[in-house]
């Protein structure tokens, strides 16, 4: 029997919902179009895209939009699902400052595959990442 080390294991490919055949396991983890408020309650943007991946076809990381005008001078950021901490019917709450967010490792949709930035962006936010050991998908906290 051969033991499989933290540096054998690779992510997978992260696919954006919509641009592939991949549905998410538990379609009420589809949170595109909400508006996605920081742990203060100051609004960041809304969710405009979903990143899950091609193993589990689970939800690993929410693509958040943020101001300009009908898409010009938009912003795009990442956050890793494991910052939410409340989801309701119009908005999602997760845990980090809008500063810390604007902080973050720059977004780049070239990089679907690149295992060393989705690591940096896991460890930016203090997560540990979905593909290393002992790691446990949190559950989707649902608000009325």
């Amino acid at each position: 029997m051969t033991t499989q080390s933290a540096t054998d294991v690779s992510m997978g490919k992260l696919v954006k919902l919509g641009g592939s055949d991949l549905t998410v396991a538990d379609p009420r983890e589809d949170v595109r179009g909400r508006t996605v408020v920081d742990r203060n309650g100051d609004e960041i943007g809304y969710v405009d895209a979903l990143l899950i991946d091609d193993r589990e076809s689970k939800v690993r990381v929410l693509r958040v939009a943020s101001g300009g005008f009908l898409g010009i001078g938009e912003s795009a950021f990442l956050l890793p699902v494991d910052a939410i901490t409340r989801i309701t019917a119009d908005r999602v709450v997760v845990d980090q400052t809008r500063e810390r967010i604007a902080g973050a490792p720059a977004y780049d949709p070239e990089l679907t595959y690149d295992q060393d930035y989705y690591g940096g962006l896991y460890g930016y936010y203090g997560y540990g990442p979905y593909w290393g050991p002992g790691y446990g998908y949190p559950a989707y906290p649902y608000s009325p």
